[in-house]
């Protein structure tokens, strides 16, 4: 049986947004409920940006343990034991990859839970690093390409990304 005009005619419309998805990001949005075990700590001072990163990130599926400053971190680190910490810089000057291993250091986390560090001022956008055991710095141009290595830094054996 073939489908109703309107319902061809709603499938052709759609097929360019489904196409506009990263392999990734299609991936998340078919299976959210594996993201459902994962925690990721969102170490973020600004309660603007912490707030959307935390509704992005849930509307992937994750659980989400937002934390306004590096003590606030350390404590829920310590209570929950996220997957992994997210982290934006408080400003020029602070030194992230310190910042992420006193946190995993003050919690006793492994130096397996991996570290995403956001760093808009020195790096080009789109670019991604890895600074550190299990550490990465990167630039996402869009919430898809954060997305993206977001599922290849959890999936991913350690130091392989």
């Amino acid at each position: 049986m073939w489908p109703s005009a309107q319902t061809a005619e709603l499938y052709f419309h759609m097929i360019p947004a489904i196409w506009s998805y990263t392999p990734a990001a299609m991936w998340q949005m078919m299976n959210k409920e594996n993201n459902r075990s994962l925690l990721i700590l969102v170490l973020e001072d600004v309660e603007e940006i912490r707030d959307g990163i935390e509704k992005l990130l849930q509307a992937d599926g994750y659980r989400v343990d937002p934390a306004r400053n590096e003590e606030d971190a350390v404590r829920r680190a310590t209570r929950e034991r996220p997957d992994l910490i997210l982290i934006s810089p408080g400003g020029p000057g602070t030194e992230v990859s310190a910042i992420a291993d006193h946190i995993r250091r003050r919690a006793e986390l492994s130096e397996s839970v991996p570290v995403v560090i956001f760093c808009i001022q020195t790096l080009a956008e789109g670019a991604e690093v890895q600074i550190g055991r299990n550490i990465y710095t990167v630039r996402p141009d869009n919430f898809d390409q954060l997305r993206d290595f977001l599922h290849r830094v959890l999936t991913a054996p350690s130091s392989t990304v």
